[in-house]
């Protein structure tokens, strides 16, 4: 059986494809909205606020975990959830140019369900066949489910 960081346990035949950790504290991958992000989190840090969150993509099903600590150790809150795949009308990957929109890609993991919208940075990912292999496994966990 897999550790996985965000703490999902795997069924017995269940595989593991990614586990991506979002990044909760910067709204996109531009220097600017990246350094607001690292400072509220060195604030939170400093107060002792954790917060984690997963998407956790398997060969049967596609998870969301975001897990909470407060005075660095306390565990305050989890929240997983199941994406159901009759709720998610679309999943894509978009694609933007970072630092002054030029030099750099940044690639999101993004999709919509009924409720809600979910986007994720892609953060070891440098190109689009690499995005594209990530949206294609969480496709592919959601068809497989129905």
């Amino acid at each position: 059986m897999a550790n996985l960081k965000s703490g999902l346990i795997l069924n017995d035949d269940e595989q593991l494809v990614f586990e991506l950790e979002a990044e909760l504290w910067a709204s996109s991958a531009n220097p600017i909205a990246k350094l607001i992000g690292t400072i509220v989190k060195f604030i939170n840090l400093i107060l002792g606020n954790k917060r984690q969150g997963f998407i956790v993509i398997t060969n049967k099903r596609v998870v969301e975990v975001v897990q909470y600590k407060a005075l660095w150790i306390f565990n305050v809150g989890k929240n997983l959830k199941y994406v159901l795949p009759s709720s998610v009308k679309e999943v894509g990957y978009t694609k933007e140019g970072t630092f002054c929109g030029c030099f750099c890609q940044s690639y999101n993991l993004y999709y919509d369900a009924f409720t809600q919208r979910t986007s994720v940075l892609l953060s070891n990912v440098d190109s689009e066949a690499e995005a594209q292999k990530v949206v294609d496994a969480f496709y592919k966990a959601i068809s497989a489910a129905q």
